[in-house]
């Protein structure tokens, strides 16, 4: 049983989770089936002192809107550029030091800038003698393209062109204050590091452009593009603390039997017992209440931004006695339910602190409104003003990178923890209704690069263990996958990591013995080595960086 894997620190994180009552309606879902990172870099933000946002300015650098005149993708073209944003802490920097960039990904580049106080491209400019930098990626934060977010105007929102993008600023950047000194790549070296959509972004980043990053770091980077991903639940499956997962596989499977029996009178009891027997369509309704164990990719080494609420549904799902006491009244509906699903009173306990959970997450968000209207999927899908950043990830998970987490495709022989009526028509919605896009994306055109098989020489592969996104990682459980070396650096770190555990950090009057955990010490540790050594590789190829400026480039 591989949940006993679940170890360490993610334990101690797990069995610290306060009684039911202390979240109220706050603990929220995670019901973002599009993102990868849900929402952790306002949870950094928040815990920082000082403000990370008043301590870095944001820059701008003008950066051509479309770099491919010769791809008819793009089509009509343009000659125009835009301001993409960044930001950069030069208070490590030495003469000859690299600059270590972070790629922002999929959200507004302010709330990667934890990362540069305190995080990974601190510790790696402290150690290197380098200068830290946040970049931001092409529509996402301020770095505004074009004049709103039509499906037209979305069309420069492409990996290739944000990766041209990133090879643009390292070639034509001058940071303020160093106007004398030429840090552009290939004079100085840039080591790149990204997480999640990022990380895979970095590794390709080195690939395309290899003259330019002389090593990149992919943490929890999805190489892999994936349609039916519905083996984001796999890690939740095998690492959840022990008994979560199946009690959420047989709970489902009630769920399922019911719904996919056709029977309306017994699908509208099972409605009513959730509290959801207003919610029409029963793929809605299903997608309603499949929120918790999604919860795992929110939790973190710190505690200060680790999410409670896996923890608070796993202690539910795993309770011997009822949490949540007005479930009680529901007995004789749930043990009718139960029957119906094809299941015996046993589960009855289990059921009802599902249930409850399913209240205090989402029923009890939508008082005084249409459950439809807040169960039912967006309605605004034809807003397209620059307000709409919801648009911006969808839009490339539907061209190019999948991620659809679906129950359906769950293999026969394996119970899901998500009802299969979920299943890619239903998952690929907004692709219809917001984009018009009624086929299923090109993932050839990211999968061209490796994919699974993803190697290049000082691109370092790192992934926690219980990371829903690894099975979409060239660590994806069951793959043979070669041993670590100086050029190809390969780490998957234990205790229960989850999703690019390295990338965060806290002060260093904040340690304890505890905290980071000695699996996340380990890495950042491992991280800074062979950065360290790669870069001595670059030195004894190149001789030392930043030299002064000579003249301006044409």
């Amino acid at each position: 049983m591989m949940a006993s894997k679940w170890l360490g620190f993610g334990l101690f994180l797990l069995s610290r989770a306060p009684l039911v009552a202390a979240f109220g309606s706050d603990i929220g879902t995670t019901e973002d089936i599009f993102g990868l990172d849900n929402g952790l870099d306002g949870a950094l933000l928040k815990r920082q002192a000082p403000n990370p946002a008043t301590l870095y300015p944001p820059y701008t650098l003008s950066v051509p809107v479309d770099h491919f005149h010769n791809d008819s993708s793009y089509e009509p073209h343009s000659n125009g550029t835009f301001d993409l944003r960044y930001w950069f802490d030069d208070r490590f920097y030495k003469k000859g030091g690299p600059v270590i960039v972070l790629g922002a990904g999929e959200t507004s580049g302010q709330g990667r800038l934890p990362f540069l106080q305190k995080g990974i491209v601190a510790i790696l400019a402290e150690a290197t003698g380098g200068l830290g930098v946040i970049l931001e990626h092409r529509y996402y934060g301020a770095s505004y393209v074009t004049p709103d977010l039509s499906t037209e105007n979305l069309r420069f929102l492409t990996t290739d062109q944000a990766l041209a993008d990133t090879a643009y600023f390292a070639k034509n950047v001058v940071f303020p204050g160093y106007e004398d000194v030429d840090l552009t790549a290939p004079t100085t070296p840039w080591i790149a590091y990204g997480g999640s959509y990022a990380g895979a972004f970095v590794a390709i980043l080195r690939k395309l452009y290899p003259d330019l990053f002389w090593g990149a770091i992919s943490s929890s980077g999805v190489t892999a593009a994936v349609t039916d991903f519905w083996e984001y639940y796999e890690a939740a499956r095998l690492y959840a603390p022990e008994g979560c997962a199946p009690a959420t596989q047989k709970v489902t499977h009630v769920v399922d039997n019911i719904l996919l029996g056709g029977d309306r009178e017994e699908i509208q009891k099972l409605k009513t017992v959730f509290g959801l027997g207003n919610v029409t369509l029963d793929v809605n309704f299903a997608s309603a209440i499949r929120g918790g164990i999604a919860g795992l990719q929110s939790v973190n080494w710190d505690p200060a931004i680790s999410s409670p609420a896996f923890a608070l549904y796993c202690s539910n799902m795993t309770a011997t006695k009822v949490v949540y006491p007005a479930t009680e009244a529901l007995d004789s509906s749930v043990k009718e339910v139960l029957a119906l699903g094809g299941y015996g009173d046993d589960l009855a306990t289990t059921f009802k602190n599902y249930i409850g959970y399913v209240n205090l997450t989402r029923v009890s968000t939508c008082r005084g409104r249409p459950q439809d209207s807040c169960f039912g999927g967006r309605t605004n899908y034809e807003a397209d003003d620059l307000t709409q950043t919801w648009r911006l990830w969808p839009y490339q998970v539907c061209t190019q990178w999948g991620y659809f987490q679906t129950g359906s495709g769950v293999p026969s022989t394996q119970l899901p923890l998500i009802s299969r009526l979920i299943d890619l028509e239903y998952s690929a919605t907004t692709c219809r209704e917001a984009f018009k896009m009624f086929g299923m994306p090109d993932t050839d055109a990211i999968n061209k690069h490796g994919g699974f098989n993803f190697s290049y020489p000082r691109v370092a592969i790192i992934d926690g263990e219980a990371d829903p996104w690894r099975q979409a990682t060239p660590h994806k459980i069951g793959l043979d996958y070669p041993p670590s070396t100086t050029s190809e650096p390969r780490l998957i770190i234990g205790g229960g990591a989850v999703h690019h555990w390295d990338e965060n950090g806290i002060f260093k009057n904040e340690t304890t013995a505890d905290l980071p955990p000695h699996p996340v010490r380990e890495a950042q540790s491992f991280i800074v080595e062979f950065v360290k050594e790669w870069l001595k590789e670059w030195k004894e190829e190149h001789g030392c960086g930043g030299r002064r400026r000579r003249a301006a480039r044409g």
